[in-house]
């Protein structure tokens, strides 16, 4: 399997077949060491799905705002990815019950042998919370996440406390892309071609990676590359989640969802990099955003680059919510 393997697209026969396991936290803790807290595992009808929780270190008290809150990744980087921000946000909130998930295919989730459409991930994140016990949670959803956090809204709004959006995919245009990247994307033609075409647009699978990674790993810095490299390495399912997510996941060409999710009245605020050119801040107000603050200078990675300004915006978002 590994880059070789496709997933089946929308609508294609059922497989039957077992999900891609996922690495073991040993391999995992190996080369990063135990900056996540032990993983937690939920079991699906479609496999197994890592989660990691941060528990209350202050005082836990029935009106705490946020009361429990759920990041949600994007493509490429699991949860560690988004644990920066995560441990930055706990500090400034201690009674916060907060969790991190590993999506489909991502860290130590495995990947099922179906089409990864947005229901298929809405479906994961309804069994984490079954499975917390939790009736409803403060969402923070960064790129595809986002995406997702959007469409989770849109449907299941009784659910969701809140909502953040950090640089959110799911306003990509499809008519920007080529004829030849859109026949691939598409679907009905060469699957292998199809996979290559998605891994260039996404820049990868084979980065370089930095030559200091170890170094500042040991530090508590994430080094994208090196997660992305390891997950190609030791996760076989991985790189066909990647290109299914981009393909069927419902990172382009959503807006009637992001309209959906802001008519719930769920209260919200986006952060966007300046330079991102996922979405815009004029885009996101003409679907009706009220509240984005842009990051200057920041990019897409604005999530992990710019860390105290984004959890700063989000740490006052959520105090005007306890008001």
């Amino acid at each position: 399997m590994s880059t070789e393997f496709v997933l089946p697209r929308p609508g294609a026969p059922p497989s039957f077949q077992p999900p891609i396991a996922a690495p073991s936290e040993q391999s995992f803790t190996q080369i990063f060491g135990n900056l996540l807290p032990p993983a937690k595992y939920i079991r699906t009808p479609y496999g197994k799905a890592a989660y990691y929780e941060i528990n209350p270190s202050g005082p836990e008290s029935a009106n705490a705002v946020p009361d429990r809150v759920l990041f949600i990744h994007g493509v490429q980087t699991p949860a560690i990815g988004m644990y920066q921000l995560a441990s930055e946000l706990h500090r400034k909130f201690a009674s916060s019950h907060v969790v991190l998930l590993d999506l489909w295919g991502h860290g130590l989730s495995d990947t099922p042998i179906v089409p990864h459409e947005a229901p298929l991930f809405h479906g994961l994140i309804d069994a984490l919370l079954d499975e917390l016990k939790w009736p409803t949670a403060h969402l923070v959803g960064f790129s595809f996440g986002g995406a997702l956090t959007v469409g989770y809204v849109a449907s299941r709004p009784k659910k969701v406390s809140s909502f953040v959006l950090v640089a959110p995919a799911g306003l990509i245009r499809f008519s920007g892309f080529s004829q030849e990247q859109q026949a691939h994307i598409r679907g009905g033609g060469d699957e292998a071609k199809a996979r290559k075409c998605v891994w260039k647009i996404l820049g990868g699978p084979n980065e370089p990676l930095p030559a200091d990674w170890k170094d500042r790993g040991a530090k508590g810095v994430v080094v994208v590359d090196s997660v992305r490299a390891w997950q190609l390495r030791e996760h076989t399912g991985h790189a066909a989640s990647v290109v299914g997510v981009f393909r069927d996941g419902g990172v382009m060409d959503r807006d009637e969802q992001f309209v959906e999710a802001v008519k719930t009245g769920v209260p919200n605020v986006v952060v966007l990099g300046e330079t991102d050119d996922v979405c815009t801040k004029e885009l996101l107000g003409e679907l009706g955003f009220k509240y984005v603050h842009v990051v200057e200078g920041a990019g897409h990675g604005v999530v992990r680059e710019r860390v105290p300004e984004v959890a700063e915006t989000i740490a006052g978002f959520w105090k005007g919510l306890g008001r």
